[in-house]
């Protein structure tokens, strides 16, 4: 994805526990709203928070990083650190370079697993959480509610480090193409809605994605799971599901509404795995909403400091476009 420069961006590395540099950018505008803090789903470097994205930064500081190997963040040093775990704490480094003590983390796809975990390593960073368009772990086992892609993936990972060049030159021809967005279109993404400038930076940055990292990232979420912390998710939080989602199937999103005490659903009707992009003002809003609700909430207990602190304000109403 192309980053256009702005005159309030500013740009900076992290450094993880191993020494890992993990590249971030801040922008939006400074005030005392709560910050957010955008986490992509694997393979991506911020597409599909370019309406989402704009709209926050009216009102708040916002932060997107790359993950090791995605984007502007080099691979790292050992390339077998590309677990949630990891990704995790490389958000909370994030988090300190910024200079932020709390924020709203919002994921999409894997990056809800990357925000369920930091929120598992770093709860008191987290001031609430935005989770679009993903699940609590072990996404490959209910891709396209089969578990084929769990089984391939052992085969799929023997093949690209046997061939890696052969294979990872087809992949950078092939996939940057307006055929693979005609492909995608027709079989996962809601062609109908989506613009075709909104998708294919995704399919120009995966393209370039050192494919054995990948994959091993990808092996690492399909075997994470923060299942088990749903119930104990005591911020303001916002579940956002597309009803044609096949990545992350829309049962997954009920049922963590059931599990969250307190959660917000959006569901995007028509919308599917890249629900922001395909009908971003219902997105935007919701989101909105959520940090608005917070907003709110942290002005009253600075109001009220000394006093009885106020119930947190929650809703568990769903919406259908």
């Amino acid at each position: 994805m192309r980053i256009q420069p702005r005159p309030d961006v500013h740009v900076g590395y992290a450094v993880a526990r191993d020494g890992s540099p993990i590249y971030y950018r801040s922008f939006g505008k400074d005030s005392d709203a709560t910050p957010v803090v955008l986490s992509d789903g694997i393979g991506c470097d911020g597409y599909v928070w370019k309406y989402l994205e704009r709209a926050l930064g009216e009102e708040r500081r916002v932060v997107h990083w790359h993950y090791r190997g995605h984007g502007r963040t080099p691979e790292p040093r050992d390339r077998r650190r590309v677990a949630m775990a990891d990704l995790a704490d490389d958000l909370a480094a994030v988090l300190d370079a910024a200079r932020l003590d709390r924020a709203v983390l919002a994921g999409h796809s894997m990056g809800v697993q990357v925000c369920l975990e930091a929120f598992r390593r770093h709860h008191d960073r987290v001031a609430g959480l935005a989770l679009l368009c993903g699940s609590y772990g072990n996404p490959l086992r209910t891709f396209h509610n089969r578990r084929t892609l769990e089984a391939a993936l052992p085969w799929i990972s023997f093949a690209v480090n046997r061939a890696p060049r052969l294979i990872g030159g087809v992949w950078r021809n092939l996939v940057p193409t307006r055929l693979a967005y005609a492909i995608a279109a027709r079989l996962e993404i809601n062609g109908e809605l989506v613009r075709l400038e909104d998708f294919m930076p995704y399919l120009e940055h995966i393209a370039g994605v050192d494919l054995p990292l990948f994959l091993e990232m990808l092996g690492h979420a399909g075997r994470h799971s923060a299942r088990e912390i749903l119930p104990t998710d005591d911020v303001p939080t916002l579940i956002v599901a597309g009803d044609r989602d096949n990545f992350t199937p829309f049962a997954l999103s009920e049922e963590m509404h059931r599990m969250i005490p307190g959660a917000e659903l959006l569901v995007v009707e028509g919308g599917s795995h890249t629900a922001p992009i395909e009908r971003p003002q219902l997105v935007d809003d919701a989101v909105a909403r959520l940090v608005a609700r917070i907003d709110a909430s942290a002005r009253d207990a600075d109001d009220d400091e000394g006093a009885e602190p106020l119930e947190r304000l929650r809703s568990d109403a769903r919406h259908v476009d």
